[in-house]
């Protein structure tokens, strides 16, 4: 009878819960598009907004969360064109560079500012890496790929970010990441490593968002297969060989078991789980078609990545889950 009597009343089901989960472990992503003169509604994620990266409503928007409790950010970039040198991605004026400068000068230091680091949005065959010809046809060139990233880096660190998050899946690229900012005396600009991010169908809808979807091939070629799990624990202990100050599993609620993995062969390395845009678009789903009631189902699916070890949620729900939170609304 025991179990039973810690579940009999809320007050004691809170008191014994074992994953407990604060706002300030959510991470909200954020999307400028310097193509725009006006902020517009993403699709196919209508709920969420895109930016111009000098824009009032930028601000406004990082204010409200940070008053709902989400202190971190993740910025991802459109830029106007694309070219064969990615060149708005690591241009001092690019679309992430100049969100970054934005908001440092009318929010300062509070918010916690990640940037995306790859060039997929960028290059005009939307690949993470350089594209090269080889004998086996058209392939990323991994080692080219990495003096780009070391670029791009150095250029969102000058621009006021406090993490980095090289989300490529490129060999090596923690390391050369690493070097070039130590190089130039950005020790305090932290590493957030995609390092176990598989080839997934739930990315989905932010690749319609960011126009992304590479011109040919896949990236099946460097990001991780779905059907392995303790690789996963190579790419982390490269990672964090190589500097890494945060590491990540990518999607979250269909890996939740690496997540755990993960956790439990490196429990004193902060781990961050991106909660993807395919899984937040079928919250929504569920909720419109009256499916489920939504509330309920967005706390158990956050719960649930937290109670299989991540220590930082990304999730494009993390105002609303705030406020719950904020609100002890709990439907447990």
């Amino acid at each position: 009878m025991r179990p039973r009597r810690t579940r009999l009343s809320k007050a004691i089901r809170d008191l014994v819960a074992e994953a407990r989960l604060e706002p300030s472990q959510l991470m909200l992503p954020v999307f400028v598009n310097e193509s725009l003169g006006e902020p517009r509604r993403l699709d196919p994620m209508p709920w969420l907004m895109e930016y111009p990266p000098e824009h009032p409503s930028l601000a406004s928007a990082v204010s409200e969360a940070l008053d709902a409790g989400v202190k971190s950010f993740l910025v991802f970039g459109e830029p106007r064109a694309k070219d064969a040198a990615a060149s708005r991605a690591y241009a001092r004026d690019g679309p992430v560079q100049r969100a970054l400068r934005y908001l440092r000068r009318e929010l300062g230091w509070e918010p916690l500012l990640a940037a995306d680091l790859c060039i997929c949005g960028y290059h005009e065959e939307g690949h993470c890496g350089v594209p090269a010809n080889s004998r086996r046809g058209r392939i990323v060139d991994n080692d080219q790929t990495l003096s780009l990233y070391r670029r791009i880096a150095l250029s969102q660190a000058e621009a006021g970010a406090d993490v980095v998050a090289p989300s490529g899946m490129m060999d090596g690229q923690v390391a050369a990441i690493r070097d070039a900012l130590e190089e130039e005396g950005y020790w305090d600009v932290a590493i957030m490593a995609y390092s176990a991010k598989y080839a997934s169908v739930f990315y989905g809808p932010f690749r319609d968002v960011m126009h992304s979807t590479p011109r040919w091939g896949d990236r099946r070629g460097y990001q991780m297969d779905p059907r392995n799990a303790r690789e996963a624990l190579e790419e982390v202990a490269l990672d964090v060989e190589e500097g890494a100050d945060i590491v990540m599993v990518k999607p979250a609620l269909a890996y939740l078991d690496v997540i755990r993995l993960v956790k439990d062969s490196f429990p004193h390395v902060p781990l961050a789980a991106y909660n993807v845009s395919g899984e937040a678009v079928l919250v929504e789903l569920a909720a419109r078609e009256g499916l489920a009631e939504k509330r309920p189902l967005l706390l158990e699916i956050l719960y649930s990545i937290r109670r299989a070890g991540a220590d930082i949620i990304i999730t494009y729900h993390a105002v609303e889950a705030a406020r719950l939170l904020r609100e002890g609304w709990t439907p447990f």
